[in-house]
This record gives structure tokens, sequence and C-alpha cells, in this order.
């Protein structure tokens, strides 16, 4: 048998309208969960740094639990496994924004720990020996310097969680997969479609690269 294989580009381009309806889904689930995920990463890198242990060790916890399982994982409990607890339905969207949320949060966490705890002490000692308390002294002094530090890893994080978005066709949100599975059943054109599909992810994450990189570019984050 001679197998011959011509890739439709008429079917691809013509799946792109019909694609292009998930990127809005996909946008919203990763930057919705990113900004409640900066939020978590934030009080949880802290506190995992705090000297009480009984802030500490739950800190630790939430973080190794949602690092060390895989993020589908995570939105199968929430969109299956948590309407039993809460007595109704989770809705798709809500289940996707949440996993990211909470497993982009447990990534920052470790972000945050790692940029505060790079700054040398004696910069807090300098802000104290300017008459500052230890909370002025670390968000005047500390954290400004941190920040700067934590950009570029929390740019990779963003794009592994956009990346992440895809697996959540299976709960059936209507991000670019699912569009891409739907557009599927209906033409039996997958190598285009998919082909398109990851042309528009990478259209993405490099449109996100290169905003990073612009950033870097400015000085605005350090070297």
């Amino acid at each position: 048998m001679e197998f011959q294989f011509q890739f439709d580009w008429q079917a691809a381009i013509h799946s792109i309208p019909f694609l292009l309806k998930g990127i809005p889904y996909t946008l919203l689930i990763s930057f919705g969960g990113l900004a409640i995920g900066f939020v978590l990463g934030i009080i949880f890198g802290l506190l995992s740094i705090n000297k009480h242990w009984f802030l500490r060790w739950p800190a630790t916890a939430y973080i190794e639990v949602f690092r060390g399982t895989p993020i589908l994982v995570q939105v199968l409990f929430i969109f299956y496994g948590l309407p039993d607890l809460v007595g109704g339905p989770i809705d798709p969207l809500t289940a996707g924004i949440a996993a990211i949320a909470l497993n982009s949060g447990a990534y920052i966490s470790e972000v945050v720990r790692g940029g505060v705890q790079s700054i040398d002490k004696g910069q807090t000692e300098a802000g104290l020996s300017l008459g500052l308390s230890r909370t002025q002294t670390f968000w005047s002094i500390v954290w400004p310097q941190a920040f700067r530090r934590m950009i570029p890893p929390l740019g990779n994080q963003a794009i592994v969680s956009i990346k992440d978005t895809s697996l959540f066709s299976v709960i059936g949100v209507g991000e670019l997969v699912r569009q891409g599975q739907v557009y599927i059943a209906n033409t039996f054109t997958a190598f285009e479609v998919y082909f398109v599909v990851a042309i528009l992810y990478l259209m993405i994450t490099l449109s996100l690269s290169l905003i990073l990189r612009l950033l870097e570019r400015r000085g605005l984050t350090s070297v």
C-alpha cells in the first residue's frame, strides 16, 4: 500500500475563525488564574519563610501538594470531586480558573521565597539603621529588589499556565483545544486543525515572551 498525505491548507484556514473563539477562554482562565495565583504566591511564599512553624508548615504543605500533583488531577478533583462537598455543580470555567490559581500559586510561592531570600541581609540592616520598622524595610527596600528578580520566572510560569489550559478540554471548557476537538468531530481534519491550534498557542506564548524581553531590555528586571 502506498501512503500519501497532502496537507489541506484550505481546511486549516477555514478552521481559524472557529478556533479563535477559544482564545478568550484560554486567556481568561490563564490570566484570571494567574492573578489569583500571584496573590496566593505572595501570601504562602512569605509564610513559608516565616519564623513561626505554625505558619510555615501549612504554607509548605500547600506548596508541596500542588507542586507534587498533576494539574489535570487537580482540575478533575475540583470539577468532579468538590461538588460532593459543596452540594452543587461547579462551572467548568470556574474550575479551570481555580486549578490555574492553586497550581500557579504554589509555584509562584517558591519564586517569591527565592526572590526574597536572594536579597542580602545587609539591605534589611540598612533599613533598620535608618529608623524604619521591619515591615517598612521589607516593603520599601527588600520587596522592590526581590520583585525585579522574580519577573523572569513569573513570566515563565505565565507561559506554563497558558499551555496548561489545553488540559481543561476534559471538563468541557471551550478553550482552544476544545474548540479544535469540536471542529474535528465535524470535519475529520485532525492534522490540519491541531496544527493551527499549535500555531495559535505559539503566537500567544511568543507574544508574552517578547513582552518579557522588552521589560528586561528596559532594565526593569535584574540580570
